[in-house]
């Protein structure tokens, strides 16, 4: 999401990562920022800047490995949240989940003076961790984690049963043991319990109070 407001200045940004696995909540935590805030605040999604595979079938697409970072266009994500960061607006590219593969639209984002930046794999790049200044790592338990992903798959993404199961299976459980819990040493704070931790939610929400009230200079 952008806002029509008129580009923040590099010193009254700030950048929060909220990483996490996969149905840990760390989109729900991204979402109440959102809605208190509003238009102070962007969302940046690494999920869409999944790499374009417009040269590759359907059935390829869907056999790729998207919990890897080499699914990724981390280094357009990189150069997008550093142009938002000197007050520049960007061109970001979204994703396709129906189809597998990156849409042929973009979206306009104008920099706020929040920027979220969101996804499973954010902190496993530094060059993208060394453009954040405050890293949360949503945790939730693993069991949790497979029956959130298994509903927003099935009901919002169109997806079966099977295929979700088979790729938790496949990709997500190993690559989320070899990449994201691995990136959990680099957070600022660990959130347990995702969004329904309520306590922590009210910190963030605090520390953002804080900053767009001026009281970081």
């Amino acid at each position: 999401m952008a806002a029509d407001t008129k580009a923040a200045g590099s010193r009254d940004i700030i950048v929060i990562g909220i990483a996490g696995g996969t149905g840990s909540g760390k989109t729900t935590i991204t979402r109440k920022i959102a809605e208190r805030f509003g238009s102070e605040v962007t969302v940046l999604y690494h999920d869409n800047y999944y790499k374009a595979r417009h040269d590759l079938t359907y059935d390829e697409r869907v056999r790729l490995n998207y919990d890897h970072p080499d699914a990724f266009d981390t280094d357009r994500m990189i150069e997008d949240l550093a142009r938002l960061k000197r007050g520049e607006t960007i061109e970001c590219p979204l994703y396709d989940y129906t189809i597998y593969d990156r849409s042929d639209q973009t979206l306009i984002v104008r920099p706020t003076r929040v920027i979220i930046v969101e996804g499973i794999l954010i902190f496993h790049s530094k060059a993208l961790r060394d453009l954040m200044d405050i890293k949360l790592f949503v945790d939730a338990d693993a069991d949790e984690r497979i029956l959130r992903r298994i509903v927003r798959d099935v009901k919002e993404r169109g997806r079966s049963l099977d295929s979700v199961i088979s790729q938790y299976l496949q990709t997500v459980k190993p690559m989320h043991e070899a990449f994201v819990e691995p990136s959990k040493r680099y957070a600022d704070v660990i959130i347990p319990e995702g969004g329904m931790n309520q306590v922590a939610v009210d910190m963030v929400m605090n520390r953002v109070q804080y900053h767009l009230e001026g009281r970081d200079r």
